[in-house]
């Protein structure tokens, strides 16, 4: 066995005794330095950054780059977007949008189609570093188990709000949507987007490991829809030096995506094909041996990783 899989064994040991405080990407940081280790992770945040403030320039400081929000925004007095899950609720409560809102969702949904509907989720959404936080503080903690729902719940609950729009005659479902009441608390100060922030932040710690964004969310579960044929997809090109650390599957937000282009079950290819990855690209940051790489629906097969008995005999 290699010295870079006997520490990885000895490290799995101590997580899998539940230790507070095992950091998944470590050894990334050992073999590739800090920043390569967490690039992915900062190109998110500097974007989600980004997105906020373009939004918030105008009611703090005048400068109105961006009027609106992220259900419905114009750029520069020129371009229209429109949050196409927005438009499809108020298709459901009987309203005929204005053409400006067609058009912006058709930007939307063009855009999401070709760089994965989830991306929205993981680079987009302001919610997104609150539920990170969450999972980093509940592996600190040591925190196992806690409530179960399939992921499947979070489709009914995007079902139930096209209902209720359906019988409301509004986008009910945005005037609970904590991605806007988020933002509007950021904008107007103290309120309930704070509360709600912090009770899915609790909620995510102490009951449901990443709890809203995996198991309930109906923003995630509509993006998911477009993410179904997105070219760009995460691609573990070099499972063959796969020495079972199991980090990418700590920080990953939808973990059972990664195993089938890992391992190859069912003799699949190296590409996470699942409509569920976020393309967060954290599998790629903390892989030690730079197994991950982002890449296209299209990328060939790789030879599988090297069967444990195997490694165990170098």
């Amino acid at each position: 066995m290699t010295a870079a899989a006997s520490a990885a064994a000895a490290r799995r040991k101590g997580a899998g005794a539940g230790v507070a405080g095992a950091t998944p990407g470590v050894d990334a940081v050992v073999a590739k330095g800090w920043w390569r280790a967490h690039q992915w992770l900062l190109a998110r945040r500097a974007v989600q950054v980004a997105v906020l403030l373009l939004f918030l320039v105008g009611p703090w400081f005048g400068i109105w780059i961006v009027k609106g929000n992220l259900s419905s925004s114009l750029t520069l007095g020129v371009l229209p977007l429109t949050d196409p899950y927005v438009l499809a609720q108020t298709l459901a409560a009987g309203h005929w949008p204005l053409r400006a809102a067609w058009i912006g969702a058709a930007i939307v949904l063009v855009f999401y189609l070709l760089v994965g509907g989830r991306t929205y989720c993981s680079w987009v959404c302001p919610l997104n570093p609150v539920t990170d936080a969450a999972a980093w503080l509940r592996r600190r903690l040591g925190l196992k188990g806690g409530a179960h729902v399939t992921r499947k719940t979070r489709y009914a609950w995007l079902a139930a709000t096209f209902v209720v729009a359906a019988a409301s005659g509004t986008a009910a479902w945005e005037l609970v949507n904590p991605v806007s009441l988020w933002q509007r608390g950021l904008i107007f100060g103290l309120g309930a987007g704070w509360a709600v922030m912090a009770a899915i932040f609790l909620f995510d710690v102490f009951v449901m490991n990443r709890g809203w964004c995996g198991r309930l969310c109906p923003m995630g579960a509509f993006y998911s829809l477009p993410a179904r044929w997105s070219p760009v997809r995460v691609v573990a090109a070099r499972r063959d030096r796969c020495n079972d650390c199991l980090d990418c599957m700590a920080v990953c937000p939808e973990p059972v995506v990664i195993r089938p282009a890992l391992k190859g079950l069912g003799g699949a290819g190296p590409v996470i094909t699942s409509p569920n990855c976020t393309n967060c690209g954290r599998c790629i940051d903390v892989c030690a041996v730079d197994v991950f790489s982002f890449g296209t629906r299209w990328h060939g097969h790789a030879p599988l990783p090297v069967a444990p008995v195997a490694a165990a005999a170098e």
